[in-house]
């Protein structure tokens, strides 16, 4: 029995991958339209993980609505999982420029003003 996936997020979440996708290949060159100068467009860096779970995604969007099967992992509704969404936005932040930082320890509240012990 298939799930109901709401298309309004599918088709939002294949947006985002193929535009994702996109900005991988390197684009042709572009002519500056003041100076006439030829411009070599760069096109994002990724990594081969990250090329392969574009890929994979967009397949398993286009083929059955959502990308994930598992609802432990996710809504009902949605067509990415939460991790899958983590990681979009993740490789959208590189895709930017903007690298992001993985997970990262927070400091206790109050630690300023914690008495530390004298050795």
């Amino acid at each position: 029995m298939p799930r109901d996936v709401d298309p309004k997020r599918t088709r939002k979440a294949m947006r985002i991958v193929r535009k994702l996708k996109a900005k991988a290949a390197p684009t042709e060159e572009s002519v500056d339209p003041e100076t006439g100068e030829t411009k070599a467009s760069e096109g994002v860096d990724y990594s081969q993980w990250e090329s392969e779970f574009l890929a994979e995604v967009d397949q398993r969007l286009e083929k059955y609505g959502s990308a994930f099967a598992n609802l432990s992992k996710g809504r009902k509704e949605d067509a990415l999982s939460a991790l899958q969404t983590v990681k979009l936005k993740e490789i959208a932040a590189k895709a930017r420029g903007k690298a992001r930082k993985g997970l990262t320890t927070k400091k206790p509240l109050g630690w300023k003003k914690r008495q530390r012990p004298e050795s």
